[in-house]
């Protein structure tokens, strides 16, 4: 039975873009808990946990790896993907799961090694003697060179897809499936409904700036009144006189189109910069002059 299981994961390689998920989803997690754990201390003098940062990072890191690689021979994010750490240096096609050694070595690794970064340029930021400056070049100078030599193993993983940290390559170890991947059945009818909603919403975008809204709706509105006489007589414009015809306020500094009908200044003149085929609501007459109404309008009718 184990024989079996063992060939089954030897023939179900790891996807690649399913390993480089499960990195994400562990960069995440360790994001999600720092901040959940800085949160207790909102209500302390600022500062507090700046002096012990690293420190405080790398035993976080030591929770989750005992209770993930030490414990499951797998991170968080390759447990919700189905995925585990396989032994690569057994010569059986069984599986089996890493040695203690490994284990080790991998939190030496992981959380040691950024420890150990972080915490170096404290150690000798202010040291001054020659001893301390070469320890600390050396330091850079090891930095730089595992960095490009991270780059190199993710070319050769982008090209194999076996080992995707130069730590997984370092200690043999593989990421191999829990548990046979069934065949993926796509269901053609959910994804025709998905591309014609996402082409209808495309041409709804495209569509809609095109729509001038404020014409339809002065339009509509012009419809649903009563249209009224077109009169240029004094008396006319007195009726009309008492209210803009866009907002409906008594108007202020009231001007006409060439119709009965009387608007404010500022309405009338930021509908028609906004669109030069303006009409009024009331009647529909288009923009002939705009110039201001002449005609006296008795404070007195406002009461009336």
């Amino acid at each position: 039975m184990a024989s079996s299981t063992g060939k089954e994961k030897s023939v179900n390689p790891v996807l690649r873009i399913s390993q480089l998920d499960a990195l994400e989803l562990n960069k995440a997690l360790e994001q999600l808990v720092w901040s959940q754990f800085t949160s207790c201390f909102h209500g302390f003098k600022p500062g507090v946990l700046a002096h012990f940062e690293p420190e405080v990072k790398a035993f976080l890191w030591l929770i989750l790896w005992r209770f993930t690689i030490y414990s499951k021979n797998a991170t968080v994010g390759q447990a919700i993907l189905n995925i585990q750490y396989k032994n690569n240096l057994s010569q059986t096609e069984k599986y089996q799961p890493l040695s203690k050694h490994q284990k080790l070595w991998y939190l030496i690794f992981t959380v040691g090694g950024r420890w150990l970064e972080e915490r170096c340029y404290d150690l000798f930021s202010n040291r001054q003697l020659q001893s301390f400056c070469k320890i600390k070049h050396y330091i850079n100078f090891g930095s730089g060179l595992l960095k490009l030599c991270g780059l190199l193993n993710f070319l050769i993983f982008l090209q194999k897809g076996t080992f995707a940290t130069l730590t997984e390559r370092i200690l043999g170890i593989k990421s191999v499936f829990c548990k046979p991947q069934s065949v993926r059945q796509v269901g053609f009818e959910y994804m025709n409904r998905e591309l014609l909603w996402h082409g209808f919403a495309e041409f709804l975008i495209y569509l809609l700036p095109l729509i001038n809204v404020q014409k339809l709706k002065l339009k509509i509105s012009s419809w649903c009144s009563p249209i009224a006489g077109l009169s240029n007589s004094e008396n006319t414009l007195a009726a009309h006189g008492k209210e803009c015809s866009l907002c409906g306020e008594w108007p202020t500094m009231p001007h006409t189109i060439g119709c009965s009908h009387v608007f404010c200044y500022y309405c009338i003149k930021s509908n028609y910069l906004f669109d030069m085929y303006f009409t009024c609501p009331k009647c529909g007459s288009e923009v002939h002059s705009l110039q201001p109404l002449r005609y006296k309008i008795e404070m007195t009718e406002l009461h009336a």
